[in-house]
């Protein structure tokens, strides 16, 4: 359920109503108050899965990310006015994510200890059973990507799980190309790394 206070809302927001959801396994929108605008409902069902695979890959946990991703939800329908007019919305609700999965990141460093961090994922079956986890892929390779710093983890995600260029992913984060290199650039050399760390070298190399 979405709760953002809508009684001290001057608009009503959708509401995703618990335990109904549509044919494709998307949570059904229900309108709370008037209609839902189509231009919002078909962004919603367009790229809802999307977003909710988005946000898992920065959190490590599927119920938190359909909740980030509901949330976003609610904070682009209550500025519909500003983000539908906007030439890819789309982009303004993966900037609500991101930041919203890094708040939620520093709230569970406090809780998390170092050692098992790149362990720590919610591994279970995506259980908003909209394919959103079709979309990713190793576990080991996101939790890794989860343990760089926030706004390279951003980028990298972005890229790798959108295959968003450099361009697109500035525009997201509304920052400049050059910054979106840079992050992506020591992410890449901090997840080699990384990996290389879990699997180990490799025994043909060593009989060299």
């Amino acid at each position: 359920m979405m709760h953002t206070g809508a009684k001290e809302q001057a608009v009503a927001e959708p509401e995703v109503v618990g335990g109904a959801a549509a044919e494709d396994g998307r949570p059904r929108l229900a309108p709370v108050g008037q209609p839902v605008p189509p231009s919002f409902d078909e962004l919603y069902q367009r790229e809802w899965s999307g977003l909710v695979a988005l946000a898992w890959s920065l959190t490590g946990s599927w119920s938190a990310a359909e909740e980030l991703a509901q949330d976003a939800f609610a904070d682009a329908y209550r500025r519909w006015d500003e983000v539908g007019g906007m030439d890819k919305p789309g982009g303004w609700v993966r900037r609500a994510i991101v930041n919203r999965a890094a708040s939620h990141h520093r709230h569970r460093r406090v809780e998390d200890r170092p050692a098992p961090r790149l362990l720590a994922a919610d591994d279970r079956p995506d259980p908003t059973g909209d394919g959103a986890a079709d979309r990713v892929g190793d576990p080991a390779f996101w939790s890794a990507i989860r343990a760089l710093p926030e706004r390279q983890a951003a980028c990298v995600a972005l890229h790798y799980l959108e295959d968003r260029s450099v361009a697109e992913i500035a525009e997201i984060l509304d920052c400049r190309p050059s910054t979106v290199k840079v992050h992506l650039h020591r992410g890449r050399q901090t997840l080699a790394r990384t990996l290389d760390a879990l699997t180990g070298p490799n025994p043909a190399e060593g009989e060299r």
